[in-house]
């Protein structure tokens, strides 16, 4: 499994396995447009997606900024300015690839990235969202607060 920067080229295979996700997970839980827009993120600054035998198998994006309430509450228990924060975004990966490393490598990516701009990578889960956070904390990541809108 490798996981490299996504092109365009790569949007149908994870427009694809996204319409599984949400359909077996829920994830995204509002889609305000498009699927394939969510996936595309035009507001992304970076995004990478994981591929076994030429195949998609996983996709993450990191984006400048979430919503006003969880950027301020990164902003005020990291002790920086939101400008600072990178959030990792849009993490999925196809159910039969989960629980064999490709969400973590794809969590690394997308760190590496945000730490190789100078801004601090933060994470905005929804409470519900269980296998994803046990995935995060797995990985070395702390809740530090809730948020509710």
């Amino acid at each position: 499994m490798d996981v490299r920067r996504r092109t365009a080229a790569d949007l149908d295979g994870c427009e694809a396995i996204a319409a599984v996700v949400k359909a077996v997970d829920g994830y995204p839980p509002h889609l305000p447009h498009e699927l394939r827009e969510f996936v595309a993120c035009r507001d992304a600054l970076d995004a990478w997606v994981a591929e076994d035998d030429d195949r998609i198998i996983g996709h993450v994006a990191l984006n400048r900024t979430t919503s006003d309430e969880v950027m301020a509450l990164a902003s005020h228990v990291l002790d920086k300015p939101p400008e600072s924060l990178g959030v990792v975004a849009r993490l999925f990966v196809a159910p039969p690839y989960r629980r064999h490393g490709t969400g973590a490598r794809l969590l690394r990516a997308a760190t590496a990235a945000a730490e190789a701009r100078g801004l601090a990578p933060i994470l905005d889960v929804a409470t519900h969202f269980e296998p994803a956070i046990a995935l995060y904390e797995r990985n070395g990541w702390t809740r530090v607060g809730a948020v509710t809108l």
